[in-house]
């Protein structure tokens, strides 16, 4: 048994508890909207409810330490303690007690402060509460990604897709009414689940490759200012492949490129000084390759967790069916990409 095994079940309560919370501000997009008054409410409001019920879970079956481990998360609370945000506090805690009947406020932000833990001394949790902003305001695709960080290396990830069909015949521009659950150990697997309460539904994703004739198929976020879009056309055209990908927001993208049904998520970068967050890539990266894709940087080398809140050692990520990624790399370097 390695050191993730027992920490699988409290992992994946935690992000599907976190993940009833944000479909239920999500149905409340309007309500929340007209009660702050602000078009970015809700999103807001679903990250911080989201953060405090993972580490909430998290406490109750690991202990008031995490089992040892570091918390280090996105948010902290030091925006809910302005009083002038007191309509954000009182609306989070409204969305935390879906889950956490019993909530009170100051715990609530205590729970949320527990995101700013040091991430210099492994091991350590890394969450993002709501992945992809636009894709949860669009009633659309979004993530919460919640990792265990060992020896700078992820070996535990839990990848909650609310609104991700497991069918890859289903639209991908529409809510699915169970969405997906990914939960991947290191050398030990990756499973499939529906991603609802109680569903027993699921299914070993074995490492699979697409068709050897099949051109290359990217996925991509939607809102284009994520990575370098034309960067991205130049290694595409270059390899051959077709200019039409997947469009998903959130690190859902790397739950298409495990199950095959795209070959390749390209994140290059925008600007020269842009660092990649931990939380944004760690539960993608061992769901990812736990089902046998790669996932490096542009240049080809292992994505390093292990200085500080960053990606600080790496630039850009690829993420990659095998038979695709070598090829996608020696693109990059042709091309003269950086």
């Amino acid at each position: 048994m390695t050191t993730a095994d027992h920490l699988v079940g409290p992992a994946s309560q935690a992000v599907l508890l976190a993940a009833q919370v944000c479909r239920t501000v999500q149905r409340q997009l309007d309500s929340v909207r007209a009660l702050i008054k602000d078009d970015r409410s809700p999103v807001t409001v679903a990250d911080y409810a989201s953060q405090a019920v993972v580490c909430a879970t998290l406490r109750e079956h690991l202990g008031p330490e995490l089992h040892g481990s570091a918390f280090v998360a996105e948010e902290d609370a030091t925006f809910l303690r302005d009083p002038s945000r007191a309509p954000y506090l009182e609306a989070t805690l409204e969305a935390a007690r879906t889950v956490l009947p019993s909530l009170t406020a100051e715990a609530l932000l205590d729970l949320v402060d527990q995101g700013a833990g040091n991430p210099d001394h492994a091991p350590f949790w890394t969450l993002d509460p709501v992945d992809g902003t636009k894709g949860f305001l669009r009633g659309q695709q979004y993530a919460i990604a919640l990792a265990l960080v060992e020896a700078r290396a992820p070996v535990l990830g839990v990848l909650a897709c609310p609104n991700l069909p497991v069918s890859a015949a289903a639209p991908l521009d529409s809510a699915d009414p169970d969405g997906s659950l990914y939960v991947a150990v290191k050398h030990a697997g990756l499973e499939e689940r529906l991603c609802t309460a109680g569903s027993a539904a699921t299914r070993q994703l074995e490492p699979t490759l697409p068709p050897a004739d099949r051109s290359i198929l990217a996925c991509a976020s939607v809102e284009k200012a994520h990575a370098s879009v034309s960067d991205t056309d130049r290694v595409l055209r270059h390899l051959g492949a077709s200019l039409d990908v997947l469009r998903v927001d959130s690190s859902a993208k790397y739950a298409l490129v495990a199950r095959g049904q795209a070959d390749a998520y390209l994140r290059l970068p925008t600007r020269a000084d842009y660092v990649e967050r931990i939380w944004d890539h760690a539960a993608g990266t061992v769901v990812a390759e736990e089902a046998g894709c790669v996932v490096s940087d542009i240049r080809g080398q292992q994505l390093d967790f292990g200085h500080g809140r960053g990606l600080e050692k790496n630039r850009g990520v690829v993420v990659a069916q095998r038979r695709a990624h070598e090829r996608i790399i020696q693109a990059i370097e042709q091309l003269g990409i950086e």
